[in-house]
């Protein structure tokens, strides 16, 4: 008899039984498919969330990492010649149209710097044709010059050197340069362009508008991975640098 009722109940009750179990294993699987779709977005949004490496910002890119070195009225973050460097139309212009640079002439931070991203805006007018910005560099004592890599500004002879990367006062050579015909093609002369310079490691990157023209990796391990910023006027011909526009991230 006992065995009769047990066998009703299982016939019975095996219908409900399956459809409970089917219901909670969909239910699982659409549980873990929801979380996967979850992280995956939050994956996107780690990467939509940073600026890319020309410098260029996503829509809803987070600018709190962003430090503006210039806030287009005050030089308190630099130290420089005050005859040399003034503020004009929110930049900050190096140099005169009007008589000769006697020699190389240096704005910098007075902060070191490291591992880093900077962004800014530069243009170069007048007969001078040459000027860039420093960076891991340091002053020469007693003396107008310093010592570092630099992202060049200029031109030389028919060949843009905007964006390449020089050796200053040390090896005293371009140490890596962009495409010439792609460098040329990407210059605005006479106006603003845009450049971004990234420091990681022994890995130095740069951009002019958007085109890499620097991918160098240094093989002296006796260089220094930090130091200043300068913004430089060439000696020369009578010429202005102009810059504004300088923001920068720490990349430690």
């Amino acid at each position: 008899m006992r065995r009769l009722i047990a066998i009703i109940f299982f016939v019975t009750c095996f219908p409900t039984i399956v459809l409970v179990g089917t219901a909670i294993y969909l239910g699982q699987g659409f549980k873990a498919r929801a979380s996967d779709q979850y992280d995956a977005t939050r994956s996107v949004g780690k990467v939509v969330g940073v600026a890319n490496p020309d410098g260029s910002q996503d829509e809803n890119a987070d600018q709190k990492d962003w430090q503006s070195l210039f806030d287009g009225q005050s030089l308190e973050q630099w130290e420089g010649k005050e005859k040399v460097f003034r503020i004009q139309e929110k930049s900050i212009v190096a140099g005169s149209l009007l008589k000769k640079i006697p020699n190389n002439e240096f704005l910098c931070t007075r902060k070191k710097y490291g591992n880093f991203e900077l962004k800014l805006q530069a243009k170069l007018i007048g007969d001078g044709r040459n000027a860039g910005i420093q960076f891991r560099s340091k002053r020469i004592p007693d003396h107008h010059e310093v010592i570092g890599y630099q992202c060049d500004m200029g031109i030389m002879g028919s060949r843009s050197i905007w964006g390449s990367l020089y050796d200053e006062s040390r090896r005293r050579k371009f140490l890596a340069e962009g495409d010439a015909e792609k460098t040329n093609t990407a210059t605005k002369v006479d106006q603003w362009n845009r450049l971004v310079i990234r420091c990681e490691g022994t890995r130095i990157q740069i951009w002019v508008n958007d085109y890499q023209t620097v991918d160098y990796t240094e093989t002296d391990e006796g260089i220094e991975k930090s130091g200043i910023i300068g913004l430089q006027i060439h000696g020369g011909k009578p010429a202005e640098a102009w810059y504004k526009d300088l923001q920068i991230r720490s990349l430690e």
